[in-house]
């Protein structure tokens, strides 16, 4: 580990982004203080894959050892109709894992455990991790940061990052409203664990396609569980955030005549242990970096879950950011300007969405619908197949990831 340093960073969030940034900033020798406001981990939720930049940064970080006692059985995207029958396959060796389905996939709750016992084995006193904790106020200066937290204290640091998630309270809080850079695209996501439907391909992730929204339902690593993964689009309506209600009637409204699974996926919706709805969004920050707080993941950027390229974008920004600060710790600015620098080529890939638009990933007519499965069909022939990888997923390959 190198020379310790002494910045005290303050990280708020203990996510993907969050653990990451503090991983790294650890084995450089800077003290480091995260708060997380939920009470411990969150296991489990919905696979997140590594690929390309982000698989290279994992690498570096050490992590693909750990990642691989975790990795699921991930063998391709099926699409059906509604009697279940398969009109197009997309295998992942036949992207060379850099389709829909990649070659590394991972549960987020497990990859953040990957994370966590990096963090303690690469602790030697510099770590200081608070769950149930959260910032309340923060007040900065040329020379460093006045935070005051939900619990009551006020401490001082040299650098806050804001790993907090699309609804950042960090960014909130220096940057400005949460409107003033997250767009809602016009649809909501939603995600749950249900029993594993009888008959379930091991492997095999189910997709169905009816006009303005999408089913789908992944395998767990545990055979007897499934993740329900649905994507609506609808008006953006604010009513809808905290009314768990109004979001299953409205899932059970769009999938009443779905057929495929959509029965037992609605059957499982009042009773699942981990419900999660929220709106399909976009997060851009012009500047990363405001005094000395500076945005990482998708407190910073976000191109929507639709890119597949939320936790890829986590990674990247973490290790690029660490790295920055870590060579000039005394150039905060100069880290934080050098990090904006890097990363903004590798973030306008990213959030871009496969296909182009939610318009065109989910028609709203049945006619455009048709038309939608028969392009599916044909981008996923053999002869296109090539075309389909550079098109749809190879528009981050180009990125040149620095070795730090």
């Amino acid at each position: 580990m190198a020379t310790t340093s002494p910045l005290h960073v303050l990280v708020s969030g203990g996510g993907i982004a969050g653990n990451a940034v503090a991983l790294q900033l650890l084995r450089n020798g800077i003290r480091t203080t995260v708060v997380e406001r939920a009470a411990a981990p969150r296991p489990g939720g919905q696979a997140v894959d590594l690929r390309g930049p982000s698989k290279v940064a994992a690498e570096r970080m050490g992590l693909l050892e750990g990642i691989a006692k975790y990795q699921l059985d991930e063998r391709g995207m099926s699409y059906v109709d509604g009697d279940g029958e398969i009109y197009a396959r997309m295998a992942m060796e036949d992207f060379d894992g850099a389709g829909i389905v990649a070659d590394i996939e991972i549960t987020r709750g497990d990859l953040n455990q990957v994370l966590l016992d990096a963090l303690a084995a690469a602790d030697t006193g510099l770590l200081d991790y608070r769950y149930g904790e959260r910032i309340d106020r923060i007040t900065q200066d040329e020379a460093g940061v006045d935070v005051t937290f939900a619990s009551g204290g006020t401490e001082r640091f040299d650098l806050v990052i804001g790993a907090d998630g699309v609804h950042s309270a960090t960014r909130a809080l220096v940057f400005g409203p949460e409107e003033e850079f997250s767009t809602n695209l016009g649809a909501y996501g939603a995600f749950f664990t249900m029993p594993s439907p009888a008959g379930i391909e091991p492997g095999w992730f189910g997709m169905r396609m009816i006009p303005g929204a999408m089913l789908g339902i992944r395998p767990d690593a545990d055979p007897a569980t499934s993740k329900a993964i649905m994507t609506i689009r609808a008006t953006p309506d604010p009513a809808l955030r905290r009314d768990p209600a109004a979001q299953r009637a409205l899932i059970r409204r769009t999938f009443a005549e779905a057929g495929w699974r959509a029965p037992e996926v609605l059957a499982a919706l009042d009773t699942t242990p981990d419900f999660y709805f929220d709106e399909v969004a976009r997060v851009d920050v012009p500047e990363l970096s405001a005094g000395r707080v500076t945005l990482i993941g998708d407190a910073g950027y976000c191109g929507s879950p639709l890119t597949g390229m939320g936790t890829a974008m986590a990674i990247v920004g973490a290790y690029v950011l660490a790295a920055e600060i870590a060579a000039t710790p005394a150039d905060l600015t100069g880290a934080q300007r050098r990090y904006q620098e890097v990363i903004s080529p590798f973030l306008d890939k990213a959030k871009e969405i496969p296909g182009g638009s939610l318009a065109l990933m989910l028609p709203n007519s049945r006619a455009m619908t048709a038309l939608a499965k028969l392009n599916v069909r044909i981008m996923m022939s053999r002869p296109m197949r090539p075309i389909t990888k550079k098109i749809y997923f190879g528009h981050t390959d180009d990125f040149s990831l620095p070795n730090y």
